[in-house]
């Protein structure tokens, strides 16, 4: 135990001294290209008086396809800044989904920024304080790191139709916003700009809806995407989700994590009296449920492995049938910038669900978003627009890219795996979140989107690398130990490296030295 605390305090020395030289150079980076790029200008999109939208009457500034988690924060936010918003949503009955039900304080935390925080009111939400991990019969808990706020914030969880049906009423409720249900089947193009969208409406009527701004926000099944960018979605597994009736959890109102075989489980309260099981299934195929081999598999593979706090309600919510099924689908944002669109949500970036990170970077990304446009009072010049907007894409990076690329590293880390490499990187991440102090707060805050620093995270990770390493190493190091250490450290940086390129290196570590970070808003010259 001395050894592992000794290496542990050099490892915060370490990761002391890069954070703070790294600091350096992004300050120094920073005001070099902010001259830069200011004099770049775009030039022609009028300015409104004390940052307050004005529209024209009859107008729509912004259509918006879908009214989920995004869509409906999104409508409610540019109505609010006085926009004139047209939402239309395939269906508004209550969603009944077995994903988007945690909420990471993060998150909260810009709920509370675009003042939705009343929408996880009246629905049985429950307060999330931190997780607990367990593997091989031991556990330990890792509380989110919320001294420094207020009492309220922390991490949410709830069902996912009743949070989305309470932020469609509140987007609704705004006179300048109008939600429609239709079937968005196309955008309509002139000459490389957006126009708005061709829509079916509940009454089968085909119609067309036009507007400066059409925001595609139609989620993970978006049949829009591929006008918009270059989609590629990786099915790395499935979620299957129970939900636990009247189950007590050992730690309550805490996200459960068990590192079972072949991948994780997951228990989170949802309610006061539920509590939602998503068991990962490696690959794109899962075992059939109307056979029964779905039940057979969760009851011999799946049930030895879960706490025995939690076993009989697990079975009993297996006997129960009502078992379902969710692809998890991974996609990193690779936008192909198109006047008069956009893409948000899950139709533009998606992570594995594992960290509960999408709802968190969908309402990061609405708040940079507003304030892009907070200054503009005419949406019309598209292609000014355009190009001012490009900055969006650099400026949602490091809470974007930290959630990111920590839920796909996690996934990978915390799966099985026959490669002794692997498992004792798997050993040494739990080992090393057990130690307590910096080495659980600091991946526990990334985690929660509360410290959404992607050097932070590299750091951390390869800390856990080195840490697995010196624990093959001492007390007596032989070669067949050095060489398993050299392919721990060779595999992590296969897990991790091509996520960071994914999401690119220069906007995720180095946002600073991109120009559009500095755009500058477009103003209306005098002629």
């Amino acid at each position: 135990m001395v050894d592992q605390y000794a290496l542990g305090l050099i490892l915060t020395s370490v990761l002391g001294f890069v954070v703070l030289l790294y600091n350096l150079m992004a300050k120094k980076n920073r005001s070099r290209v902010s001259s830069e790029a200011r004099s770049e200008g775009v030039q022609t999109v009028t300015t409104s008086i004390n940052g307050e939208c004005r529209s024209i009457e009859g107008d729509v500034d912004v259509i918006i396809v879908g009214a989920g988690v995004a869509g409906s924060a999104l409508a409610h936010t540019l109505g609010k800044d006085g926009r004139k918003v047209h939402m239309i949503e395939r269906d508004l009955s209550e969603p009944d989904r077995i994903v988007g039900e945690l909420l990471q304080p993060g998150g909260y935390l810009k709920l509370i920024e675009l003042g939705l925080q009343d929408c996880v009111e009246d629905i049985d939400a429950q307060r999330v304080f931190g997780y607990a991990l367990f593997k091989d019969g031991k556990n330990t808990r890792l509380s989110y790191p919320l001294e420094k706020f207020h009492s309220d914030v922390s991490g949410r969880s709830f069902h996912n139709g009743r949070f989305i049906q309470r932020m469609r009423e509140k987007a609704a409720s705004l006179p300048n916003i109008r939600l429609e249900q239709g079937t968005v089947t196309s955008l309509l193009e002139e000459n490389g700009t957006i126009k708005g969208v061709q829509y079916k409406t509940k009454d089968g009527k085909e119609l067309a809806a036009h507007a400066p701004l059409t925001i595609v926000c139609d989620g993970c099944f978006s049949n829009l995407r591929r006008s918009l960018c270059n989609p590629q979605v990786d099915v790395p597994s499935s979620f299957v989700g129970l939900v636990l009736e009247n189950c007590e959890l050992p730690y309550a109102n805490h996200g459960h994590v068990v590192l079972a075989d072949p991948s994780p489980i997951l228990f989170y309260p949802i309610s006061s009296t539920e509590v939602r099981c998503l068991v990962d299934v490696p690959g794109q195929k899962v075992p059939s449920i109307s056979n029964g081999e779905m039940a057979k598999y969760l009851k011999t593979m799946v049930a030895p492995q879960v706490p025995p706090e939690i076993y009989d309600s697990f079975v009993a919510a297996v006997d129960s049938g009502n078992i379902r099924t969710m692809p998890n689908r991974s996609m990193p944002a690779a936008p192909q910038p198109t006047p008069g669109a956009l893409l948000m949500g899950d139709a533009f970036n998606m992570r594995h669900p594992l960290t509960g990170g999408g709802m968190t970077v969908a309402l990061s990304d609405i708040a940079v978003l507003r304030d892009l446009l907070r200054p503009l009072q005419d949406l019309n010049d598209a292609p000014t627009l355009c190009k001012y907007l490009e900055s969006f894409y650099t400026l949602r990076k490091p809470v974007a890219s930290t959630i990111n690329t920590l839920a796909g590293a996690l996934y990978k880390v915390f799966s099985a795996s026959p490669d002794r490499a692997r498992n004792e990187m798997r050993q040494a991440c739990f080992d090393y979140l057990s130690l307590g102090g910096v080495f659980s707060t600091g991946p526990v805050s990334l985690l929660s989107g509360l410290n959404p620093r992607p050097l932070s995270l590299v750091l951390h990770f390869f800390a856990v690398a080195v840490y697995g390493v010196g624990r093959l190493l001492v007390p007596f190091p032989s070669l067949s130990r050095m060489w398993i250490g050299a392919r721990l450290i060779s595999g992590a940086s296969a897990i991790i490296f091509p996520i960071i390129k994914a999401e690119g290196v220069r906007q995720m570590f180095f946002p600073a030295t991109v120009p559009a970070y500095y755009r500058a808003p477009p103003v209306k010259r005098d002629h």
